[in-house]
């Protein structure tokens, strides 16, 4: 378990550092119905975490068996997962925003101010589901737990601590928020600024860190 859990954290962080969605929450946590929409979003934040890592390890599970011992299959698995998060580390950094420029949002986000709850929660589920770069993040977190040799049940709560960790950054602005609301708009406000213009960097250098350890763990297993 504990060499599992090793290898999710810095998948975990991935997703939990990613700009976003922790940008998507802080806007709805500013918009005039900030209640219900920010916790509609982090349900879905967090089902979307949860289905896609789990999906992915009852996939390792059924195709690797759960031996414990990582085959060639795993290991090729987590090369190829490691160059696709390098090719898309290598996207980010080309999209960053000129140094004098106000880096542009997604058009999603302008229309926020009217979402419902439900609208919220879908939102929240496609960031953390469908999303390429989570969706990447997540099949290397689902197999490095199908392939762990693990029990169902360590298989379980290998999958939540693992959506308990990425879910963190957007989950603790929403109970902050409730807790000290306007002590919080400000702070809030301002991060919100600061990952506006740093996303692209952040998230390539991110990126590329992980890609670079899942390439030399699969290879470091053949």
């Amino acid at each position: 378990m504990n060499g599992v859990i090793g290898q999710l954290l810095p998948l975990a962080i991935g997703v939990a550092i990613s700009p976003i969605p922790i940008i998507a929450a802080i806007l709805m946590l500013l918009a005039p119905k900030a209640g219900r929409t920010s916790v509609g979003f982090v349900i879905g934040w967090v089902a979307g975490i949860a289905v896609a890592s789990g999906v992915f390890t009852a996939l390792a599970n059924a195709g690797f068996g759960g031996s414990g011992e990582p085959s060639a299959a795993v290991s090729w698995i987590k090369i190829g997962l490691g160059v696709l998060l390098l090719f898309v580390a290598f996207r980010q950094w080309r999209g960053r925003p000129k140094p004098g420029t106000t880096a542009a949002l997604p058009g999603w986000m302008s229309a926020m101010d009217s979402f419902t709850l439900p609208k919220a929660a879908g939102l929240g589920f496609v960031l953390a589901a469908v999303n390429p770069k989570n969706l990447l993040l997540c099949a290397a977190a689902g197999t490095a737990i199908g392939s762990g040799g693990l029990s169902t049940g360590g298989d379980v709560l290998a999958v939540a601590v693992y959506t308990v960790i990425a879910a963190s950054t957007v989950a603790v602005p929403v109970l902050g928020y409730a807790v000290a609301r306007d002590r919080l708009r400000k702070p809030l406000d301002e991060l919100k600024q600061w990952l506006q213009f740093h996303n692209a960097a952040v998230m390539s250098v991110l990126l590329l860190v992980i890609g670079v350890d899942l390439i030399g763990k699969g290879i470091s297993n053949l």
